[in-house]
């Protein structure tokens, strides 16, 4: 099924608002679908040997909206029933990607103890990419360069690439973005340059795996050439 080598995917998680809207039901119950939805595609993709999955869950220009307390609070109610489904399936190793500052105590606290419990694991990488944003993220390599001392090889990009959030991590084969627009919106820019991006009208909490299946299938059909 699974044609050419794939390592890893790369995914923005757009449309759970959205959805609420379209079905009349509250903006927690859509994000609810959405956070389930989370669950069921990434198991999926894992059971393709894909080992490198990265979700872009909420942006730093997004931390802002309202909406942000009902998200805090699924992550509270919901985060660890949601992660222990895929652990239990999988051997993953979680990484928050993202700035922690400005997030509530108990927020972080959540993240960096599932980062501890799944330092370990070899089988799967999943990185969540919260409170992220690339030109946050730019700075922030810039100024550890500036203030460490490191040894980079600034002509070396695989030294460079380990300055960033997903180090040394392969970069995404393919990138889907859901509900319709077709922008990066500031995502990992730096591991996209030859990325194959797919953008679906498809709300986020509608995403299947049968949509997923026709991707990667469009994907096998690409002659990737590297360049223009």
């Amino acid at each position: 099924m699974n044609n050419k080598s794939i390592s890893h995917i790369a995914f923005i998680l757009d449309g759970n608002k959205r959805w609420a809207k379209k079905n009349n039901i509250s903006n927690l119950n859509g994000y609810l679908k959405g956070f389930e939805n989370i669950k069921q595609i990434v198991n999926y993709t894992f059971h393709y040997n894909i080992n490198n999955i990265t979700l872009f869950t909420l942006s730093s220009e997004n931390l802002k909206r309202t909406s942000i307390k009902i998200i805090y609070e699924i992550i509270y109610q919901n985060f660890s029933i949601l992660l222990d489904d895929i652990l239990k399936k999988n051997k993953v190793k979680i990484k928050i990607i993202g700035s922690k500052k400005n997030l509530p105590i108990k927020i972080i606290k959540i993240f960096n103890d599932i980062e501890e419990l799944t330092k370990n694991n070899k089988n799967f990488n999943l990185n969540l990419a919260f409170n992220y944003g690339f030109k946050d993220e730019i700075k922030e390599v810039l100024f550890k360069y500036k203030t460490n001392n490191y040894s980079t090889n600034l002509d070396n990009d695989n030294d460079i690439k380990k300055l960033f959030s997903l180090g040394s991590l392969p970069d995404p084969e393919i990138l889907i973005r859901t509900g319709g627009y077709k922008r990066l919106s500031n995502f990992i820019m730096y591991n996209l340059t030859y990325t194959e991006l797919f953008f679906t009208e498809t709300l986020w909490p509608e995403f299947s795996s049968n949509e997923l299946d026709k991707i990667i299938q469009s994907y096998n059909e690409i002659d990737r050439n590297y360049g223009l």
